[in-house]
C-alpha cells in the first residue's frame, strides 16, 4: 500500500484517481503529476514499484497539499473574518459565502429551521 504525505492511497484504483485522495490534488493535477513523474496514469496503485512511488512522492512535494494547504485556507478565512470583509461576515454568521440564495435552501450552512414559539396568532 502506497503512502504519500501520510495518506494511504487506495490500492484498487488507477494512479491518477488514487492521488486525488490527497487533499489539494484533483484530477488535472494528478494527471500532471503522473506525467512529470513518468508513471502511467492508468496503472493501478498496487502495481506500482517502490521507484515509481518515490518519483510520485518527489513530484507531490513540489505542491502545497494536505496540512500546509489546510492551514493556508484556514488562515485565509480567519484573516477575512478579522478585517470584516463581506466573506468574513458571512463566515461568522454561518451563511453561504459565495452568493447563493438563502431564503429557500442553504440548509447545509444554516442548519435545519429553528422552531419559533407562539408564531400562530
Amino acid at each position: 500500500m502506497a503512502r504519500i504525505k501520510n495518506i494511504e492511497l487506495p490500492n484498487d484504483k488507477h494512479t491518477c484517481i488514487g492521488l486525488t485522495a490527497i487533499y489539494g490534488i484533483g484530477r488535472n493535477l494528478a494527471k500532471t503529476i503522473c506525467q512529470d513523474a513518468g508513471v502511467e496514469p492508468s496503472k493501478k496503485i498496487k502495481d506500482l514499484t517502490e521507484d515509481e512511488i518515490a518519483k510520485l512522492r518527489k513530484e507531490v512535494d513540489k505542491y502545497s497539499v494536505e496540512g500546509d494547504l489546510r492551514r493556508e485556507v484556514q488562515m485565509s478565512i480567519k484573516n477575512k473574518m478579522e478585517i470584516n470583509c463581506y466573506e468574513g461576515i458571512r463566515h461568522k454568521k454561518g451563511l453561504p459565502v459565495r452568493g447563493q440564495r438563502t431564503n429557500r435552501n442553504a440548509h447545509t450552512r444554516k442548519g435545519r429551521g429553528k422552531v419559533v414559539a407562539n408564531k400562530k396568532k
